[in-house]
């Protein structure tokens, strides 16, 4: 709940309150600015849907995703897997909300620096990010250290103690 009330805020204030659709792009910092994107596609503007039916297959795509998130964190039986999943589903949850009420993502984030420039983005893209890379992180450690990360004092069993 708290990555969705983060990223419906700030949207709310980038919208309603720093005005950034009348601004346009705003510099912050030589290496941030705040620019105005409406990102009708899917991660960082991939994959834009055409038309009404488009739009809605997006929703009721991103509708199913999260409901295979919500069963996943259910029957996770590890805390940094079931944190992770629930910060993805967070983030999705409000660029959901925000293809529902607005018909598209509010993008605003803009990180460049020299001749790069990464995609602009909101706090939810960065939740789903973060969200996935604690998964993958989370599949790669050893199951010992995920379980000393977790607090937990059980021992992994061999086969030879079973």
């Amino acid at each position: 709940m708290l990555i969705l009330i983060l990223d419906q805020i700030s949207k709310w204030w980038i919208l309603k309150v720093f005005e950034l659709p009348l601004k346009g792009s705003v510099e912050l910092l030589p290496f941030l600015n705040f620019t105005m994107v409406w990102n009708k596609g899917i991660s960082m503007g991939l994959i834009t849907p055409d038309g009404d039916l488009g739009k809605g297959l997006l929703i009721v795509g991103t509708i199913l995703i999260m409901g295979i998130l919500l069963v996943w964190m259910r029957k996770s039986e590890s805390k940094l897997e079931a944190y992770a999943l629930a910060v993805v589903f967070g983030g999705a949850f409000g660029n959901l909300l925000d293809r529902f009420f607005h018909g598209a993502v509010v993008d605003f984030v803009h990180l460049h620096a020299g001749g790069y420039s990464f995609y602009v983005f909101n706090a939810a893209d960065a939740a789903i990010s973060l969200g996935v890379m604690a998964l993958l992180l989370e599949s790669f450690l050893p199951e010992k250290f995920v379980q000393r990360l977790q607090g937990s004092n059980k021992s992994t069993k061999t086969k030879n103690e079973e």
